[in-house]
């Protein structure tokens, strides 16, 4: 999801096929003869950008690797389910999104390659409940895992100043650590003192996703069966976001728009309540020059993971062993390390976290902030939760009703009615 969200690169259309057609040098058997693997990805996952796939060509000269990537989720996760249900059309590794794992080891599991099955493949490295994603019911792994989202807040230290706030990132971390009744807080007295035209979040729908995402059981629970309705998690999310709503503490910004876009630039907020390690590459885009050195890294009061990712080999593939071999090598902990030094993407790898290389990690924008210290602590709290395959689906219908409260006053009880009615109709179809 997070290296999703922040891709630039232009739509690309996934391979028509899951080896080289060109005929001539390829063959299926390997034999000595050049071998090209495919990569479908959405978005940027970094791996092309950081040169892994360079150093990993040199390291095998009989591979070739080429990637195909589409910008947005939606449109690659459309395109893969089709060409798995068909069997056909597929890349040699295929990306999926942590919010789509649980139908890939569901419904579609058999269309995957069981990592498990291959003595070279170290799983062991893995964060368990990373490992437990793309685990199916028969114990099978489908998926390695890529990168993870620990989540602290961003703030603005120029407007906590003008506040009367504390700046520094230690001092912020221990004003909101008993809670986020202690983040709402300290946004009442910043509503009172700070900037006039500046808010102290931006979103309700940012709000609830930091609260929900803290509990171990949100929208499913061990049993698979869907409890939103019913679910503490929620609950207490929604009231949280609905509070800050209705005390103006919100921009009433749509995260992932144009507007909310615009917002950043404008400096229309003081603080991000659930700002994953990703997210700091894509504030730096979006506050772009102006906001250099500006923004700071707090520890969030619940830490919890937005976002992520995995790789898997289909059945379809043709070059089993050449793929699940790349796989493995690109999701080992010096490559997720490599990978998180140079373009963000926290490693999912518990050795790769603790390596020197990202424990001693900064980042220059947000005031050279010990980000490789501080997502670490957060990815060590975070809670094992169990994800069904409509998780994006009933986030989406929560947050949408959230928009109905922040942007248009509706009241909470009609919105949450709202939010119902619309997620029965989606899941039922």
């Amino acid at each position: 999801m997070a290296l999703g969200l922040t891709a630039t690169l232009a739509t690309g259309l996934l391979a028509a096929c899951s080896s080289d057609d060109d005929g001539g040098d390829d063959d299926a058997s390997g034999g000595g003869d050049q071998i090209t693997l495919r990569v479908g990805v959405f978005g940027q996952f970094g791996y092309e950008e950081s040169g892994l796939y360079d150093e990993y060509m040199e390291l095998h000269p009989e591979i070739t690797i080429e990637q195909d990537s589409i910008t947005e989720n939606g449109d690659y996760i459309a395109q893969l389910r089709t060409r798995l249900a068909q069997n056909s059309g597929l890349s040699d590794i295929q990306a999926i999104e942590v919010g789509n794992i649980a139908e890939m080891t569901s419904e579609l599991s058999d269309a995957w390659v069981d990592f498990g099955e291959y003595s070279d493949v170290d799983t062991s490295h893995f964060a368990p409940w990373k490992i437990d994603q793309a685990t199916d019911q028969d114990g099978r792994i489908i998926g390695l895992g890529t990168d993870i989202g620990p989540t602290g807040i961003c703030y603005r230290t120029d407007y906590f100043e003008q506040a009367g706030l504390p700046t520094d990132r230690e001092e912020v971390s221990a004003l909101f650590a008993d809670g986020w009744d202690a983040y709402l807080a300290a946004g009442e007295e910043f509503t009172a003192s700070g900037p006039d035209d500046v808010a102290w979040m931006d979103s309700a729908g940012g709000m609830f996703n930091a609260v929900v995402s803290g509990f171990e059981e949100r929208y499913y629970n061990d049993a698979g069966d869907i409890v939103y309705q019913d679910s503490d998690a929620v609950s207490t999310a929604w009231d949280t976001a609905v509070e800050a709503s209705e005390a103006g503490l919100t921009d009433s910004q749509q995260q992932f728009t144009e507007e909310w876009d615009r917002a950043f630039a404008n400096g229309a907020f003081a603080t991000v309540a659930s700002c994953p390690a990703w997210m700091l590459g894509y504030i730096q885009e979006k506050a772009g020059d102006a906001g250099q050195g500006l923004w700071d890294v707090a520890a969030s009061p619940t830490p919890s993971n937005w976002g992520g990712a995995f790789i898997g080999v289909p059945e379809a593939g043709e070059h089993h062993e050449e793929a699940v071999a790349l796989a493995a090598w690109l999701t080992a902990p010096e490559q997720q390390a490599k990978v998180f030094t140079e373009r963000g993407s926290f490693p999912s790898s518990t050795e790769a976290q603790q390596s020197p290389e990202v424990q001693n990690a900064t980042h220059p924008y947000f005031n050279d902030a010990p980000i490789g210290q501080i997502f670490s602590a957060a990815a060590a709290q975070i809670p094992s939760s169990p994800i069904g395959p409509y998780e994006q689906v009933i986030q989406e219908g929560i947050t949408d009703g959230l928009l109905l409260v922040d942007q248009q006053g509706e009241s909470p009880d009609s919105a949450w009615d709202n939010v119902v009615s619309s997620l029965d109709n989606a899941l039922a179809e």
